[in-house]
């Protein structure tokens, strides 16, 4: 539930702390004092849109955080989240603080136990904390469109629609797979002959990875096969002599001549030995060279005839890498795709048929998922239409009829249900609609068709108490959901509102003196004038006598009879409590 608010620089409060409690909270106060500021903060700390014109003007940022007692019902799911993105505070994993900062030129930044967090995380941990009923919502309510997702939430269907929405979509990837394979004949046969040839002439290439570079390498030692062979003559002549230049000693030749008079002087000073041991080392190695030279002069040719094959395999190469990819292995992994591309398609006739009984038998299993779903929806749609009759009985419209219109709409291409096929999306095969007549002798029609003003805020709230019984969000925020409901009515939604605190917490902004007189914590805003600013203030009324002279302003006089009323209605709102506690 939420424990503490503390909000600074926004809108036009400067700065605020407030502590709820369990129970029933309501916050009251003059039109325009600011009481819809505290949900619009709310709201942002959950993940709603930021705007610069939020921050109070002067301001360079405003700052909303709120600190949340984690619920037991939804404790495994929160742990869950913060674990997983390493948000869970060690030291206190009973409570998780939320924050956001907005700066005045609309950027903002999101926090979780002082962790910068993205707005999808914000906004999924915040949909196990808080669930805000506002205004706005009363019009989404009235959409059609929004009635299948209300009552698969009152049936707990939404897990098994997961289910079904996973069916659906291996579906719709066999249909796209299956089109694909019944495109235009000639095409497919036009894109086969191209494969084939593609392969043929990749396959009569035999490219062997990396031939290429030991192309390259042979083609650069045939080009300089003339120079190759001067340079190791040379080398080789230089070692070794000159045959041609017999009075032309070679290097070998007199490194052993030194080596015979280095004996001679290391015989007479054993002291040169060393030296003479180092000059036969330079013997051994320079003979090595030469008879590496040797061998090497012997293998080196002038064949223009392989310079030619070289040339013409690497241009070969050159073009294939062109047409196909940028190196030997990217046109080997070309046809090597092409080749299973090419067999799909020879198979295609086989991998149609397949396909299709594939495909009869998901839309068999779509169908009994479907029909199971629909049948728990009718059963869940009986138990929902009583129950909000008998809550607009206690509002006073015991007139009033509330049905769940449910249809199915045949399809050829649907799936099978009985001897039927019918249209299916991820949500199952039925179109769900809420219908209601308010008035005696009127027909059931769609629910935005009916009501007035006041009613339609009954019917409102008698959906939302209804489906908010079988909701396990923790913490119930409602924004003047008693909009164009008299005082008559008032303290009967006071009574519905404090019934839902039983296994939540409730947050209620109003207008309604009657309502308000069942609050467990209430709390007065006001806007006052401080130093040339207009600022908001919230105070809460602890003591019973600042509840009377609020609830006496609200019912519109202050003087003794007014005030009466309202010890009478705090005094009847109490019996209430106490009588249900009992």
């Amino acid at each position: 539930m939420l424990e503490e608010l503390r909000i600074r620089n926004f809108a036009i409060i400067d700065q605020l702390e407030l502590t709820f409690a369990r129970g029933l909270n309501v916050i009251t106060g003059e039109t325009g004092a600011g009481k819809s500021i505290l949900i619009d903060a709310v709201e942002l700390l959950l993940g709603g849109k930021a705007d610069g014109t939020m921050v109070r003007s002067g301001a360079e940022k405003a700052l909303v955080e709120g600190v949340f007692a984690i619920d037991e019902r939804t404790r495994a799911a929160i742990l869950a989240i913060l674990e997983r993105e390493e948000l869970l505070d060690p030291e206190n994993n009973d409570i998780v603080i939320v924050a956001r900062e907005i700066r005045n030129n609309g950027r903002s930044t999101a926090r979780v136990n002082g962790i910068t967090v993205n707005l999808d995380l914000l906004q999924s941990l915040s949909a196990y904390l808080v669930d805000i009923h506002g205004q706005s919502e009363h019009l989404s309510l009235l959409k059609a469109s929004a009635h299948l997702d209300l009552l698969d939430r009152y049936a707990n269907l939404m897990d098994t629609r997961a289910g079904m929405a996973t069916l659906v979509a291996r579906l719709r990837d066999l249909r796209a797979e299956l089109r694909h394979l019944q495109e235009d004949e000639d095409s497919i046969q036009r894109r086969a002959e191209r494969l084939r040839d593609d392969i043929e002439v990749i396959d009569a290439a035999a490219l062997e990875p990396g031939e290429d570079d030991e192309l390259r390498n042979e083609r650069n030692l045939l080009s300089n096969s003339e120079q190759l062979a001067r340079l190791s003559s040379e080398s080789l002549a230089l070692l070794d002599g000159d045959e041609q230049m017999p009075e032309q000693i070679g290097a070998l030749d007199a490194l052993h001549q030194a080596a015979g008079l280095m004996q001679k002087l290391a015989a007479i000073d054993p002291a040169r030995k060393d030296d003479y041991d180092l000059l036969m080392d330079v013997i051994t190695n320079a003979d090595e060279i030469a008879s590496s030279l040797r061998d090497y002069a012997e293998t080196v040719e002038y064949n223009p005839q392989r310079l030619n094959e070289i040339e013409e395999r690497l241009e070969m190469i050159r073009l294939l890498c062109k047409r196909y990819g940028a190196t030997i292995a990217d046109v080997l992994a070309y046809a090597e795709k092409a080749q299973e591309e090419l067999e799909g398609i020879d198979n295609s006739e086989a991998r149609i048929e397949e396909i299709q009984k594939q495909e009869t038998l998901l839309l068999r299993q779509i169908g009994e998922l479907g029909e199971r779903i629909s049948k728990a929806r009718a059963k869940a749609a009986d138990s929902l239409s009583k129950n909000i009759v008998r809550e607009l009985g206690d509002l006073r419209m015991s007139n009033a009829r509330f049905e769940v219109a449910m249809s199915t709409r045949e399809d050829p291409n649907g799936c099978f249900v009985g001897d039927q096929r019918l249209a299916f999306d991820e949500t199952g095969i039925d179109d769900v609609e809420f219908m209601m007549s308010a008035n005696p002798g009127e027909q059931l029609r769609p629910l935005i068709k009916v009501a007035s003003g006041g009613e339609m805020a009954r019917i409102m709230l008698s959906l939302k108490r209804v489906l908010t019984q079988a909701d396990q969000t923790p913490t119930l925020i409602f924004d003047e959901i008693d909009q164009g409901i008299g005082g008559r009515v008032g303290s009967i939604v006071g009574e519905k509102l404090w019934g839902l605190t039983g296994g939540h917490q409730v947050l209620v902004v109003t207008h309604l003196a009657q309502l308000a007189g069942y609050a467990d914590c209430h709390y007065r805003v006001a806007k006052t004038i401080n130093n040339g600013r207009t600022q908001t203030e919230v105070v809460a009324l602890s003591e019973s006598e600042q509840r009377v002279e609020e609830l006496a302003a609200m019912l519109g006089t202050l003087n003794e009879s007014g005030k009466q009323s309202a010890r009478t209605l705090l005094a009847e709102a109490t019996s209430y409590k106490q009588h249900k506690a009992q």
